[in-house]
């Protein structure tokens, strides 16, 4: 399954980042540049549980019946965080919720070598925001 142009932009990009530290400063840079939420969407009802920093995921279902699809937006209050939380709607924002429920981003990352510099602590949060998504895609689609 191709993947969306913005993320094979981004992952493009990392692919010429050698150094971690580049590679971090690129994902803070993705998480900056990021809408923020309203104040009201910063709600229990969309936080994620299972992160240690504070994520907030808001999910709008699009399209009709036959082929729904997931508009994602999201916020974190941590820096590094916030990019993974730019990088996942790259992956999964505006796309079918039927493709989204069978895109694994856990096994994308770590193809890319997102994740072996990420804390265990991180590394959690983001597996929590990939169920949380793809749970929600689930939902939609069937």
């Amino acid at each position: 399954m191709t993947q969306p142009q913005p993320f094979q932009e981004i992952a493009e990009n990392l692919s010429f980042l050698d150094d971690w530290e580049d590679r971090y400063r690129y994902i803070i840079e993705l998480g900056q540049g990021l809408p923020k939420l309203e104040d009201s969407e910063r709600n229990d009802a969309n936080k994620v549980n299972g992160c240690v920093s504070q994520v907030w995921l808001v999910s709008e279902p699009r399209g009709g019946d036959t082929a729904p699809a997931l508009r994602i937006r999201g916020e974190s209050d941590a820096m590094i965080v916030q990019g993974l939380v730019a990088i996942l709607l790259a992956l999964y924002s505006d796309r079918p919720a039927a493709e989204i429920a069978e895109t694994d981003a856990i096994a994308i990352f770590d193809e890319l070598g997102l994740r072996e510099h990420l804390t265990a602590q991180r590394s959690n949060g983001l597996v929590a925001m990939v169920n949380r998504i793809r749970g929600e895609a689930k939902a939609l689609a069937a």
